[in-house]
């Protein structure tokens, strides 16, 4: 995931996401392995940033942008939905709301999602004060991401998805062949973590559930896929 940044004084790289529940998992499980989640900041190479963290004192500079391209396309010949759904941005941006502060509908998404509005992704208003990881954490939540795990004996691993989907849809953040070949898979979430020794521990006590492929994943779920390919 790449965090954009303006008007911080933050390091551009990569960072670790000290993850507690993954210092738990690795703590239960002993494994040989432990793999942490990894953020890039990339500074004020907003394009290509998935969310973007904001001094309050450029939120306008953002804003302006977008406003910008608001304008170049309503200056053109538009189909009227498109004129219409514009018009409406425009209007909220110069009331200094963000494009995703906006009820915008499927239809909507794919008129505006070519246009790159820098405000369609999620902002953070953030100070330099903040801490790294807690700067972090802010803007996966903004993103609306959750972590689920994999932790076994040879590794432990956190994985990002986004919040509402599907145990397919993390089985496949795991492996392609995962998704493809899914039949079922056993979870226990990390809330469970003092009341079992290890997943067998888990299944005998009654922690574990198996679910189908329209199980929505829960922030700390452990999971354990079973598939065929």
């Amino acid at each position: 995931m790449k965090i954009g940044f303006l008007g911080l004084d933050l390091p551009l790289g990569k960072h670790r996401f000290n993850d507690v529940n993954l210092a738990l998992l690795e703590k239960k499980f002993s494994p040989k392995k432990t793999t942490p989640f990894f953020v890039e900041f990339v500074g004020e190479d907003l394009v290509h940033s998935d969310i973007i963290l904001c001094s309050p004192a450029k939120k306008l500079d953002l804003i302006i942008e977008d406003l910008g391209k608001v304008e170049q396309r309503l200056a053109k010949e538009l189909p009227e939905n498109e004129k219409s759904l514009l018009t409406a941005l425009q209007d909220n941006l110069e009331k200094e709301r963000f494009v995703s502060d906006s009820e915008i509908s499927s239809e909507a998404e794919d008129i505006l999602k070519p246009l790159g509005f820098l405000t369609a992704k999620p902002v953070v208003l953030a100070d330099s004060a903040d801490d790294i990881g807690g700067l972090i954490e802010k803007s996966l939540q903004a993103g609306g991401m959750i972590f689920f795990y994999t932790a076994g004996p040879k590794e432990v691993k956190g994985w990002l998805l986004k919040k509402g989907s599907n145990i397919v849809e993390a089985a496949g953040k795991i492996h392609s062949d995962l998704a493809r070949g899914f039949i079922r898979a056993d979870v226990v979430n990390i809330k469970e973590l003092d009341n079992f020794h290890n997943i067998n521990d888990a299944r005998q006590k009654g922690l574990v559930k198996t679910v189908g492929k329209d199980y929505i994943v829960e922030y700390g779920d452990i999971i354990e896929v079973k598939f065929s390919v």
